[in-house]
């Protein structure tokens, strides 16, 4: 987790994850605890809470993300069109910057200052007022010290901000602003004002902007005079490195996946954080007794022969966070689709019957659905634009208690995320904050078969397409006859050349095949082409994929199989 500024952190950091939730008038204690990974070439953490996984981050030495790193850039190009710039800042793709992005003097005080106590009310913290033209802001090959608040996805560019921020433990430094704010979910005012008021008294008139995180609530004071110093510290050595460094190198490096774990997780009511690598347990107490040194003994290496990840069933709950439908305990399941707009969550009674009526079966899949989506778009780490499409129903009532059960289970979310009204048709439509890939497109890539789209052609539109390309191929011999056959399939097709060649079925079998998709829904068939000169014939075979060694993006092999084509 990184804070980009100073509304970012006051509405959703310092996450309280050791809590205790209310079901009815009964409060359930959530016993939570961290696993650490560590392979020679990718950590994983994984939040398991009551013993069912909710989150799980990965970084890899191949592809470690940027968010939090500081970086001496250059603008490439000013896009007066989209009010943003492109940055050169040493990555393999430009970086984008937004004009609400850049940080200046006095709209960075304003907008700091606004948003340290209001970030309650979801605001913007670089607010939606007119801002000034980018070419007021930047020009062509100006230098510019710019933060990732977002990692490259897909085919775009990191995401960069000019309003940079630190943070420590307890609290977060915005170098630009020259003001104070207290994270909207320390909501005790007189904690507020004891947090204020010892924040204040330490940094004097001068000082630098911060935001006190939720961690803080309740820290002694001189745990906050210590986070003052450390971060004090950190600000001149990124200062230094700023006036030194070159056009593309990175002044400032976030922490590494364990110890960002740590830092923004970890919480007094934390039971465990078990890691079953030696040198990064050791690490890890380290980083706990400097800034934490009341949970240091809450760090637990595992020694033991099974996999850390396998003990504690986190690694099939990863493999299920991969599938497309999650079932729920009524019997009925999600449909999650994530696409380039947005993701879609279909909820479904399926074999969930209920106990009285249409109204209340969908009522109670609504409930269990809304629990449940919360905690998958948690998981898999979904944002951006999300629809949920909950079982129709026709009670006001029914309608809000859904709405509300979905907001109270995002409340453990340490991502922002913002919920709309219920629609007529019962859809809801929510965002939540990406800054990173979903864990989907971390694993996963394409399919080589069906190129990502999840589907694979009929077996009828599959011969059809035989056809057409044997009249292609067929025009470019002189004889007028021609033989075709069709190899691992039903028969051999044989016809005359024509105006416009067509090819005549030599059997029933192929009539049979042509019209009855289900002798070959199984097979992913490709077509494969040759010639015989002396024969003047052209032969097609059609193979399964597992036969065909270079396919082009029509699924045409220009390449004999491994067992060969008839003429050879």
């Amino acid at each position: 987790m990184r804070m980009t500024g100073a509304l970012a952190e006051g509405y959703k950091a310092g996450r309280t994850i050791g809590r205790r939730e209310e079901h009815g008038h009964n409060e359930v204690a959530v016993s939570e605890e961290i696993l650490v990974n560590v392979t020679p070439r990718e950590t994983r953490v994984a939040v398991v809470e009551n013993g069912m996984l909710q989150e799980v981050h990965l970084e890899r030495a191949s592809r470690r993300g940027n968010v939090g790193n500081i970086y001496k850039g250059r603008v490439v190009r000013v896009m007066p069109g989209m009010q943003a710039a492109f940055v050169d800042i040493g990555l393999e793709r430009t970086a984008f910057l937004h004009a609400a992005d850049i940080a200046r003097a006095a709209q960075a005080e304003a907008a700091e200052a606004a948003a340290g106590n209001a970030a309650a009310a979801g605001g913007d913290a670089h607010g939606h007022g007119t801002l000034p033209s980018i070419c007021e802001l930047l020009r062509d090959g100006q230098d510019i010290v710019v933060q990732v608040i977002k990692d490259a996805i897909g085919s775009k560019g990191a995401r960069v901000s000019a309003h940079l921020s630190i943070p420590s433990r307890c609290l977060v430094l915005l170098p630009q602003a020259r003001t104070l704010g207290i994270s909207a979910r320390i909501e005790d005012e007189d904690e507020r004002a004891r947090l204020r008021e010892i924040i204040a008294r330490r940094t004097g008139e001068n000082a630098l902007g911060y935001i006190v995180r939720t961690n803080a609530e309740g820290a002694s004071e001189d745990a906050l005079a210590f986070d003052l110093t450390y971060l004090g510290k950190v600000w001149r050595v990124v200062q230094e490195n700023i006036a030194r460094a070159q056009v593309g190198e990175r002044v400032y490096e976030e922490l590494s996946l364990p110890l960002r774990a740590l830092r923004d997780l970890m919480h007094e009511d934390m039971e465990k954080v078990r890691v079953d690598s030696r040198e990064t347990f050791d690490k890890l107490v380290k980083f706990v007794t400097k800034f934490m040194p009341e949970l240091a003994g809450r760090i637990e290496h595992y020694a033991g022969e099974r996999p850390i990840f396998d003990l504690f069933g986190v690694e099939d709950e990863i493999q299920r966070a991969l599938d497309k439908n999650v079932p729920l305990k009524s019997g009925g399941y999600l449909v999650i689709d994530q696409t380039e707009a947005m993701t879609t969550i279909d909820v479904n009674t399926g074999g969930f019957l209920g106990a009285r009526n249409l109204e209340d079966t969908a009522f109670r899949t609504n409930l269990e659905a809304a629990q449940s989506g919360a905690r998958q778009l948690r998981l898999r780490n979904l944002g951006g634009i999300i629809i949920i499409d909950f079982i129709d129903m026709g009670d006001p009532e029914h309608r809000r208690q859904v709405l509300r059960q979905l907001e109270k289970s995002l409340t453990g979310d340490y991502a922002k995320t913002t919920v709309y009204e219920m629609s007529p048709l019962g859809l809801v439509e929510m965002t939540r904050k990406r800054t990173t890939e979903s864990l989907a497109r971390q694993l996963c890539e394409p399919c080589p078969t069906c190129s990502g789209r999840g589907v694979l052609k009929t077996a009828e539109t599959v011969i059809y397409e035989i056809f057409r390309e044997i009249t292609r191929a067929v025009r470019q011999f002189e004889r007028t006859n021609c033989w075709c056959w069709l190899r691992r399939a039903w028969c051999s097709v044989s016809w005359k050349r024509s105006r416009p060649p067509w090819p005549s079925w030599s059997n029933s079998r192929a009539r049979a095949s042509a019209s009855s998709p289900r002798s070959t829904t199984r097979r992913n068939s490709s077509m494969s082409f040759c010639s015989d000169r002396l024969l003047h014939q052209a032969h097609t075979s059609l193979l399964r994929a597992q036969d065909i060694r270079v396919q082009n993006q029509h699924g045409v092999s220009r390449r004999p199989a491994k067992r060969g084509c008839p003429c050879r």
